[in-house]
C-alpha cells in the first residue's frame, strides 16, 4: 500500500543531510544508506548511493526517470541462480 497523501513521502532526514554536507561539484562520493524505504527526490538526481541489500552495498546512480520510487527497488535483496533438475542440465550442454 501506498503512503497516505496528506502525509507525503517519506525521505529520511539523514540522508537529505548527507546530501547538503556533500561539495556542489562532488557526484562521484557514494553515499552509504540502509534507508531502502527512502523515496528519491530531485535533490538526489546524478548522485550515486550505496544502498544495503541485508549483505553488501549496491551502488545506485539516481537518474531523473526514478524520482518518486524508493531506494530498495533499484538494489534486489534476493538473487536468482537458477532452477535445477535433469532437464535443466541437459540444456546447458547443447
Amino acid at each position: 500500500m501506498a503512503r497516505s497523501l496528506k502525509k507525503g513521502p517519506y525521505v529520511d532526514e539523514k540522508l537529505i543531510k548527507k546530501i547538503q554536507d556533500l561539495k556542489a561539484g562532488d557526484n562521484k562520493t557514494i553515499i552509504k544508506t540502509w534507508a531502502r524505504r527512502a523515496v528519491i527526490t530531485p535533490e538526489m538526481i546524478g548522485h550515486t548511493f550505496g544502498v544495503y541489500n541485508g549483505k553488501d552495498h549496491i551502488n545506485v546512480q539516481v537518474t531523473e526517470e526514478m524520482v518518486g520510487h524508493l531506494l530498495g527497488e533499484f538494489s534486489p535483496t534476493k538473487k536468482f541462480i537458477r532452477h535445477g533438475g535433469k532437464m535443466q542440465r541437459e540444456q546447458e550442454k547443447k
